[in-house]
C-alpha cells in the first residue's frame, strides 16, 4: 500500500507506459499515478485503452492514453512526439508491452518467432531510443524501466523465443545505461517472476501451476503489490545512482531454475 508521504514523490513528473490498457501495465499506471506523476498510457487496443485511462481519471489520477503499437517505429514516434508536446514532456518511461508464445521450438514458425522478438525486444529498444532522442535534444534527464523476466536469466522448455527476447531486454538495459548516463539517463529493469493476472490465473491455479508454486522458494506467485516499491524506486530519486541494475522480483523462483 502506498503511504500519503509516498503519494508525492513523483509529483511533476509525467509517466509514459506501454502495454497499459490491461494487466502488469494498468497496475503500474495506477502506481505512479498515486505517487503524483501524471500518466500516459499507450497500447493498440482502442477502446481499452480509452476505458483504463478514465477509470484512473475517476480515481483523481491525471492521465492520458496514446495508440502506440510496439512494433511499428512510425506509431512509437508519432505516440510519443504526441504525449510530450500533450504533457510538456516525459521524465519516465516504462517498457511494459510484450507477449508470450508457448512453442516448441522444433514446431514454432518463423513468423511466430519474429512476432516475439519484434515486440518484446525491438519495441523496448525502438521506444527507448525515440524517447532518449527527445531527452537529449531538449537536455532533459530521466528513468527508462525496461520489463524483463526472471526467464531472462533462467529458462523453461516451450518459451524460447519469450526467454531469448527477455535476456535481449536484460543485456539491452545495460548496454543502453552505459551510453546515455552521460546525459543523465538512467536505464534499469525489473524482471518479474510468475504473477496472477487476468492472462495466467487460469494456469497457475491448475494443478501444473500448483506443482511450480511448490517449487518457489518463498511458496508463492507474486502479488501486484510486491512489484510497487521496486517500481517507484526506480521512478524515483531514490535510485539516483542506479542505472544498469536489474531487480529480480520472483520470491527466488529463478535459483531453482537451472
Amino acid at each position: 500500500m502506498i503511504t500519503m508521504t509516498e503519494k508525492k514523490t513523483l509529483s511533476g513528473k509525467t509517466a509514459l507506459i506501454t502495454g497499459a490498457s490491461t494487466g502488469l501495465g494498468l497496475h503500474f499506471a495506477h502506481i505512479l499515478g498515486n505517487a503524483g506523476a501524471q500518466v500516459i498510457l499507450c497500447a493498440r487496443r482502442a477502446n481499452l485503452l480509452e476505458n483504463s485511462c478514465r477509470q484512473l481519471v475517476k480515481q483523481g489520477i491525471s492521465a492520458h492514453s496514446c495508440l502506440m503499437d510496439v512494433t511499428q517505429e512510425s506509431s512509437i514516434k508519432k505516440s510519443i512526439h504526441e504525449a510530450w508536446d500533450l504533457t510538456g514532456g516525459i521524465n519516465i518511461l516504462v517498457n511494459n508491452a510484450g507477449i508470450a508464445s508457448s512453442t516448441a521450438a522444433l514446431e514454432q514458425d518463423y513468423d511466430n518467432w519474429n512476432q516475439v522478438l519484434q515486440t518484446n525486444l525491438n519495441g523496448v529498444f525502438l521506444t527507448a531510443r525515440t524517447l532518449a532522442k527527445m531527452m537529449v535534444e531538449q537536455k532533459r534527464t530521466g528513468s527508462i524501466i525496461n520489463i524483463a523476466s526472471m526467464l531472462g536469466v533462467s529458462v523453461k522448455p516451450g518459451l524460447s523465443a519469450y526467454c531469448a527476447s527477455k535476456a535481449a531486454v536484460i543485456q539491452l538495459t545495460r548496454s543502453l545505461a552505459i551510453e546515455w548516463a552521460r546525459y543523465d539517463i538512467r536505464v534499469n529493469a525489473l524482471a518479474p517472476g510468475y504473477f496472477k493476472t487476468d492472462i495466467n490465473r487460469e494456469f497457475l491455479d491448475s494443478p501444473m501451476g500448483k506443482k511450480m508454486c511448490a517449487g518457489i522458494p518463498q511458496k508463492r506467485f507474486g502479488q501486484l503489490a510486491d512489484l510497487d516499491q521496486p517500481l517507484l524506486l526506480l521512478a524515483g530519486e531514490g535510485s539516483g545512482y542506479m542505472t544498469g541494475s536489474i531487480l529480480t522480483i520472483d520470491g527466488g523462483h529463478s535459483l531453482m531454475i537451472p
